[in-house]
């Protein structure tokens, strides 16, 4: 085997990473795995290509297959992405045992992500992994806050005996850094498609409920955060909200209202406390856009089509399957 870095290779582990004409990140993304204690056997990149602009140039990607043993590029027209779909191919296309699904702007923090989280699976009722999410550098004081409310820095592991403790947030996964155990993915049916958002958690949500355990791995960590206008986080919570509403038998039981109040009012007596009173207003009014998109999202089949093409973040998922 090629080796790369001063790793050593994991034959157990596919990596699979959806872009759209990527940036710098992806660069750095694509470097530090290149890093890793565990290098992944295969790195699979489900390209989405914009009419005839694959946004990606043919040596760029000369460069990155000369980094992994086996890097392959499969190119999906826009018109055709779905967040459960396309990632599912890459799946279909994987043959190892653990496939870790990142995004492109998701920068590994530590040289040991990819070993981390897969001594998770020792235990073999654990299916899904995820990693710490930590705010970038120059982030907002609000943005480490709810980081950190979302991805504290102590490992656990969640089954289904966590519901009553810990609701809807025992379903928590996300793919922004989340590695799956294969078999079990593909007897459980996979991602769903077309999803219009949320994949990742209504998988969790499946295994959970089907006796399996997710795992959040804090010593796995990646370097990812947004600065989202007001109107654009209400458009992705609009679309968090479709994605719950199709999942009753899932999020019906186990509402997500009471986290997000929660949250809110933590972070406010933090941004108070900690000298970042001048968050307060911003931070409020992104909270009140959020939870107008939700809400809106949660009723959606009560609204025109007219109005959920404003509301959405993803169109093309209305103008394909609606």
């Amino acid at each position: 085997m090629t080796e790369a870095g001063n790793g050593r290779h994991m034959d157990q582990v596919t990596v699979l990473i959806p872009t759209f004409r990527p940036d710098e990140r992806f660069e750095a993304l694509l470097d530090r795995l290149s890093r890793q204690t565990l290098l992944p056997r295969r790195v699979l990149i489900m390209n989405t290509v914009k009419g005839s602009d694959t946004g990606i140039p043919s040596s760029m990607i000369d460069a990155w297959q000369k980094r992994f043993e086996v890097l392959s590029v499969f190119h999906v027209d826009k018109k055709e992405f779905d967040h459960g779909r396309t990632r599912h191919l890459g799946f279909l296309f994987s043959d190892t045992e653990l496939v870790l699904c990142m995004t492109q702007d998701a920068v590994p923090a530590t040289s040991r992500m990819i070993e981390h989280l897969a001594g998770c699976f020792d235990d073999p009722k654990v299916a899904a992994a995820y990693g710490r999410q930590l705010a970038r550098k120059g982030s907002s004081a609000r943005e480490h806050f709810t980081r950190r409310f979302n991805y504290p820095d102590t490992s656990f592991v969640k089954s289904k005996e966590d519901l009553g403790r810990m609701g809807v947030k025992t379903f928590f996964c996300s793919d922004v850094c989340a590695m799956w155990r294969r078999d079990v993915y593909f007897a459980m049916g996979g991602f769903e498609y077309p999803a219009i958002f949320n994949e990742d958690m209504v998988l969790a949500g499946k295994l959970v409920e089907n006796g399996w355990k997710i795992a959040y791995a804090a010593d796995a960590p990646v370097w990812h955060s947004h600065s989202y206008s007001p109107v654009r986080q209400m458009k992705r919570n609009f679309d968090l909200g479709v994605s719950q509403a199709q999942h009753p038998e899932l999020f019906a039981r186990y509402p997500s209202e009471g986290e997000g109040i929660r949250m809110v009012k933590q972070c406010a007596a933090y941004l108070i406390r900690s000298g970042h009173a001048g968050e307060l207003g911003p931070f409020l009014t992104d909270s009140v856009f959020k939870y107008i998109g939700y809400r809106l999202g949660k009723n959606y089949r009560r609204l025109p089509g007219r109005m959920i093409l404003k509301l959405t973040d993803n169109r093309q998922f209305w103008e394909k399957n609606e």
